[in-house]
């Protein structure tokens, strides 16, 4: 066990504590509303149903969408517990309003992104690698919009450092996550998309078609926090799914979706 991993361990039961003010007794069912990153939209579904079965008083909602929309959306009163978001830069400036509980910000991964197409595609995706967004039969590019979701500034910033944004920008079509922008690839509405391993790897879209994995160096690192917020209805629910997401289980489950595990929390 790695020195972050025993202060984890000797925190978490403290949290758990400290947020338990205010909350319904143990026996009694907890409602809690999840905000999370579109990334996360196959790996959570996993972890939410090992949650669930470890926890089974606590019903469990997810709702998926972009970040920087979420953000809005908390700013706004929208009756979240917990916020998962692409970026940590959400999560501490909730933090920094006032709007989340500053010892609750924690690191549960580093997001990959990829180039994908559909089975059918005649693109080599591997062979071409980056190249592949600028063959002639290449008329649409789906990426996220890079103005509220991470992965799109991740796909911008990846097309700079190869040098072929200015040739294919005409070409963006912007998804407004990234569950979209693979949607956009898998409908035929755009010819690739630039989109998360995470979903790339997911079982229900691994068969569907093909992908490059971008190069980490290409684009600056992704790191994925959440934060429990300060209006939360039910804190020890929420302190319990937080450390879950913190654990050997959950985290084995995103390994497998394509997510890097931050060296800290």
């Amino acid at each position: 066990m790695t020195l972050s991993s025993i202060r984890d361990y000797c925190i978490l039961p403290a949290l758990v504590l400290a947020l338990a003010g205010c909350t319904t007794p143990n026996h009694e069912p907890q409602h809690l509303s999840v905000a999370a990153a579109a990334d996360l939209q196959f790996a959570l579904e996993a972890v939410a149903r090992d949650f669930r079965a470890r926890n089974p008083r606590i019903n469990l909602e997810v709702v998926y969408g972009s970040s920087g929309n979420f953000y809005t959306q908390i700013h706004n009163g929208a009756p979240f517990d917990v916020f998962l978001s692409a970026d940590i830069q959400y999560p501490d400036k909730l933090i920094g309003e006032g709007l989340a509980v500053r010892d609750s910000r924690f690191l549960y991964a580093v997001g990959r992104i990829a180039l994908w197409v559909p089975a059918h595609s005649s693109l080599d995706v591997a062979g071409l690698q980056m190249r592949a967004l600028e063959q002639d039969s290449v008329k649409h590019i789906a990426i996220a919009n890079p103005q509220h979701a991470p992965y799109g500034r991740a796909a911008e910033a990846a097309l700079k450092s190869f040098g072929v944004y200015d040739h294919i920008a005409p070409k963006l079509v912007l998804g407004e996550n990234i569950a979209q922008t693979l949607q956009f690839a898998q409908s035929g509405a755009a010819d690739i998309g630039v989109v998360a391993l995470s979903l790339a790897l997911a079982p229900a879209v691994r068969g569907q078609g093909r992908y490059w994995e971008v190069p980490l160096s290409a684009y600056p690192t992704m790191l994925q926090g959440g934060v429990i917020l300060d209006r939360a209805a039910h804190s020890r629910a929420a302190a319990e799914f937080r450390a879950y997401l913190m654990s050997r289980s959950a985290r084995a489950i995103l390994e497998r979706y394509g997510f890097s595990i931050p060296s800290k929390s």
